[in-house]
């Protein structure tokens, strides 16, 4: 392991005899680099954040619960209390309801095995009466959002940081082709003795 002495804090922008303009080219994509991979991870992370937030309350607002009556018998053993409402594991059932506008509706839902018909439940349901999932809470919706702000963020983030890599790869490249081309011209004048 080789010693570099202490750290120099922009050592790319000092001036330096040996610096090619190779050199200087490379310090301004990498400083352009990270500053594009910053800002288009935190800006495409707020974004997605505030869209999918937006979109969750949105769901809250127009989403409304509807009471559903089952019409058909749900398989499975009927519960020994029948005020109980807990019991075995859930089963598809098909349901009815009727929607805000008055329209009647059929679904397949999960119900408490050994349902009877006319045993109501509750549905969700969306601005036309279709069933939909329950919506997120407050607190669900800011963790799904942040989630995937993060991770769209982060996805965001690796392109030009990706791109910069691929750029400073290929100057690495030129770079050296071009000390071996100097070498070639150079390395056999060393090897001549003088006088």
């Amino acid at each position: 392991m080789a010693f570099r002495g202490p750290k120099v804090w922009l050592w790319r922008w000092r001036r330096n005899p040996l610096k090619r303009r190779a050199d200087a080219v490379e310090s301004w994509i990498v400083l352009g680099a990270w500053l594009i991979t910053v800002l288009a991870g935190v800006l495409a992370g707020l974004t997605a954040t505030r869209s999918v937030e937006h979109e969750l309350a949105q769901e809250r607002v127009d989403w409304k619960p509807v009471v559903a009556l089952v019409t058909q018998n749900a398989p499975g053993a009927a519960p020994a209390n029948s005020n109980s409402r807990t019991t075995g594991e859930p089963v598809w059932a098909k349901v009815r309801w009727t929607a805000v506008d008055g329209s009647s509706h059929t679904g397949q839902i999960r119900v408490p095995s050994g349902s009877g018909i006319g045993t109501p439940v509750t549905v969700w349901t969306d601005p036309q009466g279709h069933l939909v999932t329950k919506p997120a809470t407050a607190a669900q919706a800011q963790l799904r959002a942040v989630m995937i702000g993060s991770l769209l963020g982060v996805g965001a983030a690796a392109v030009p940081f990706i791109g910069a890599r691929a750029l400073r790869g290929r100057l690495e490249r030129r770079r050296m082709d071009q000390w071996d081309e100097e070498w070639a011209r150079f390395g056999p004048l060393w090897g001549r003795k003088t006088g």
